[in-house]
């Protein structure tokens, strides 16, 4: 299998390697997110995918696509989210069970070329391109092992763009919880080592520009950051 791989610190001297083989990221997760897109809170889960070639690690540079002016299309928005490292092949789990299939925790940014999502979204066509350009996923800058981070719910969530604050939330804010997340994502897929579900983004998203630096800060993962330059 030639996925992505992304290698993350799990301690001083262990690192453990991500090579998934898909992304389930996660559609208006938080009620104000869904409320700045004008856009009703879902009462299931949005599931869309994003593909291993989106994938940078801590500091390495969210590349802004000339493909996008060449188009037509400009904005390119950060996401700041609560990526789930799954750390054993399951199907089928019981909420009550989750963390016997969670390896570990990371903060993720779900890069959307935004404008492109839009236009296609207004022609009913899935967003697929908008969401999976090369580098629309960074991860890091370490992954927390399920037994240390406590309760993935209650989690303080922060990113930072240019060093001004822009997003800030609680993970207990989530629409569906972590636990949740697993049973049900763990009905339609079989779910595997180094699979990420990016949980969703909280309100606050806006326009990256080529030259900004941006931070996803989650307590007690430590903070993911990342420059933006043109390709």
């Amino acid at each position: 299998m030639n996925n992505q791989r992304i290698i993350l610190p799990i301690s001083k001297n262990e690192n453990y390697t991500v090579q998934p083989t898909k992304i389930i990221a996660l559609g208006l997760n938080y009620a104000e997110h869904a409320h700045e897109t004008r856009r009703e809170p879902p009462k299931e889960p949005i599931l869309f995918p994003k593909t291993p070639n989106v994938l940078i690690g801590h500091e390495e540079p969210i590349i802004y696509p000339k493909i996008l002016h060449e188009i037509g299309f400009e904005r390119v928005d950060y996401e700041g989210e609560l990526a789930i490292i799954i750390g054993k092949k399951c199907k089928n789990v019981q909420r009550k069970n989750y963390s016997e299939f969670v390896f570990g925790y990371s903060c993720f940014n779900d890069v959307t070329a935004r404008d492109l999502q839009l236009h296609d979204r207004a022609k009913s066509w899935p967003w697929f391109k908008s969401k999976s350009f090369d580098t629309f996923g960074p991860i890091g800058p370490k992954l927390v092992l399920q037994e240390d981070i406590g309760d993935p719910n209650n989690l303080h969530l922060q990113t930072r763009q240019n060093n001004k604050m822009v997003q800030e939330t609680n993970t207990s804010e989530m629409i569906f919880p972590v636990d949740f997340l697993l049973e049900y994502i763990s009905k339609y897929f079989t779910l595997f080592p180094g699979d990420i579900i990016a949980t969703g983004t909280p309100s606050g998203i806006g326009a990256l520009a080529v030259g900004d630096t941006i931070e996803v800060e989650i307590q007690k993962i430590g903070i993911l950051k990342n420059p933006v330059k043109a390709e």
